[in-house]
């Protein structure tokens, strides 16, 4: 167990000192925070719902590119390098390996969330219930899940620089047509409609019902659990193709 948090310290020291996460991961989330609620308007009318639903984007946001880029690039530098090979010659398994990158990317997450919100609260002064602010941290966390595995399949590349354009394609292309950036309600409806089979519209939109005064509902949890196994399931076979060659 020493080693297990031995290691998850390192990795968590490892994504602090990393420029490339605080920029994705916190300055561009909490730039476009202040650019979309304060720079650009939005209806008189819906300006206090607007600031809290698009600070609840943001944190999305800025988790689902922490799991997709952050660690799925990581892991293809430690591939490209021989660090992979060279932890195979210590006692670290690599079912521990693993769990200690996750444990510590949930700490970075947990940590990206609390300064987006202090963001919120300090740009716009959003009020939100002390439930609502545990409960949307809480769906945060779980729902970067999926997001995780994801990171993983990227993960499984062969070049640092594939993986990098790749991870941003996807990102940016998930976090726009997924409504993190705009409502999908400003979207032609037949991409309203592929938007709803989207990770990312899932997840953000459990957010979004929290701070409407719900709770995420059973479709949130299904289609965030179903792509979760998916790409579980997609990065085990891949490595057990690339382990068979």
């Amino acid at each position: 167990m020493n080693i297990f948090f031995m290691q998850a310290k390192a990795e968590l020291l490892r994504m602090f000192r990393n420029k490339y996460y605080i920029f994705w991961s916190l300055c561009m989330p909490i730039l476009f925070y202040f650019l979309f609620t304060r720079v650009i308007s939005t209806p008189e009318e819906n300006q206090e719902v607007w600031k809290a639903h698009y600070l609840m984007s943001m944190a999305t946001f800025s988790v689902m590119g922490s799991s997709i880029m952050s660690l799925g690039i990581k892991l293809v530098q430690e591939q490209t390098e021989g660090w992979t090979r060279f932890m195979k010659t210590t006692p670290l398994s690599t079912g521990t390996y693993f769990a200690a990158k996750m444990l510590a990317q949930t700490a970075v997450h947990l940590f990206s969330i609390l300064v987006i919100f202090i963001a919120g609260v300090l740009i716009n002064g959003v009020d939100l219930a002390f439930l609502q602010w545990i409960t949307s941290g809480i769906w945060i966390i779980f729902g970067s899940l999926p997001f995780l595995a994801m990171g993983t399949v990227i993960g499984t590349m062969k070049k640092v620089e594939t993986a990098s354009g790749i991870s941003n394609l996807i990102y940016m292309a998930l976090a726009i047509t997924g409504g993190m950036w705009m409502p999908i309600e400003v979207f032609p409806s037949m991409m309203q409609t592929i938007a709803k089979w989207l990770p990312s519209y899932h997840f953000a939109d459990g957010a979004w019902e929290i701070i409407r005064g719900h709770l995420p509902n059973g479709s949130n949890f299904l289609f965030m659990i179903g792509y979760l196994f998916l790409f579980m399931l997609l990065s085990i076979y891949i490595r057990r193709k690339q382990e068979a060659v």
